[in-house]
């Protein structure tokens, strides 16, 4: 079996970054026509368009800020109007933050800034783009969470609370698009290699793949391969779905 994505658009939140070059090239590998949505890095959100490009795949770069529904909006219109209303979206951009501290330390900007990057920006994409999904009957939703929702670990309260919020939100949502066709899920990765770290493994890595169940830290396209599986139709009866893919660091209990 092989993962067509054939005849199908995806637009890639956050493609500019470490993990959304990997999805945007895993997905044109499996046929699909790319729209890469940048914030500020619109070098390297062409260089992937042209990477795509050279696969035989349609990719186009759109510039948001995902924090602002207008600029959503305005990038809703653009692809569309350039590719065509996506059948598959991958809300994948965050924003970062530092230093991780303890509630009573913690900045309420990076609370605030959470929200907006995690559980608003989840809402302004579906908003734009599901109801072409709706229209269509068929549509794949696809959401960027973290192993840390689970763990709840000292200083990742702002990350935390704004990834349990998207969750809430995109199972309710699963419940409420189902009628339609349209499957809605999260891809949960641990501490995760890219590409900038496999020559300089950072500090500590080391010592959290010793307390991963497979004894290694996950790659980049490890995640890249779930979300493809999870756009394809091989995932056409999985929605509402939380997929730790960390190697069992974290598991979802009965």
């Amino acid at each position: 079996m092989k993962i067509d994505l054939g005849g199908k658009t995806v637009l890639i939140t956050g493609a500019s970054g470490e993990l959304g070059r990997v999805i945007g090239r895993t997905c044109a590998q499996c046929g699909a026509d790319v729209a890469l949505h940048y914030h500020r890095n619109k070098d390297s959100a062409l260089k992937l368009a042209s990477q795509i490009q050279t696969m035989g795949r349609r990719s186009e770069v759109f510039q948001a800020d995902i924090t602002q529904v207008s600029e959503i909006d305005a990038m809703r219109d653009a692809v569309v109007n350039t590719l065509g209303a996506p059948q598959i979206i991958v809300n994948n951009a965050v924003i970062q933050y530092a230093p991780w501290q303890s509630v009573l330390e913690q900045s309420l900007d990076d609370y605030e800034s959470q929200f907006k990057s995690c559980v608003m920006h989840n809402v302004y994409m579906i908003k734009a783009f599901v109801p072409y999904m709706v229209k269509n009957k068929y549509g794949r939703v696809i959401s960027i969470n973290t192993e840390c929702s689970m763990q709840m670990l000292p200083n990742q309260s702002a990350y935390v609370a704004a990834k349990r919020g998207m969750d809430g939100l995109l199972r309710v949502l699963a419940r409420e698009v189902g009628p339609d066709g349209i499957t809605v899920n999260q891809v949960a990765p641990g501490w995760t290699m890219s590409e900038k770290f496999k020559n300089n493994k950072p500090e500590g890595a080391d010592t959290y793949a010793s307390t991963v169940p497979m004894r290694r830290m996950g790659t980049d396209q490890d995640i890249a391969n779930a979300v493809a599986f999870l756009a394809s139709d091989f995932a056409s009866f999985i929605t509402g779905a939380f997929i730790p893919v960390c190697g069992g660091n974290v598991m979802p209990c009965i």
